[in-house]
């Protein structure tokens, strides 16, 4: 299935303007690196956020829809706060 595309709404790039450079680099990498090989940390969401993924980077979570082989990225956040 992969390589993915990845396409970033706009919700998520805010998430990733507030992080400090050194975790917003390993998060980029975290996505490139899921994008490419379909490897890593990954689960379905469950609930309101039901056929949505999240790829674990540390203590943040990449929240994102596969659609026609694209990653939706629609938030990046702590792990505190990811499911709220």
């Amino acid at each position: 299935m992969p390589p993915f595309g990845i396409e970033w709404l706009d919700e998520a790039q805010a998430d990733v303007r507030r992080l400090d450079k050194p975790t917003a680099m390993r998060v980029f990498e975290g996505i490139l690196h899921y994008a490419r090989s379909g490897a890593g940390d990954i689960e379905p969401l469950h609930g309101e956020m039901a056929g949505s993924f999240r790829l674990r980077v540390g203590d943040h979570r990449i929240l994102f829809a596969l659609v026609d082989n694209t990653m939706r990225i629609f938030g990046v956040r702590h792990r505190s706060e990811a499911y709220r």
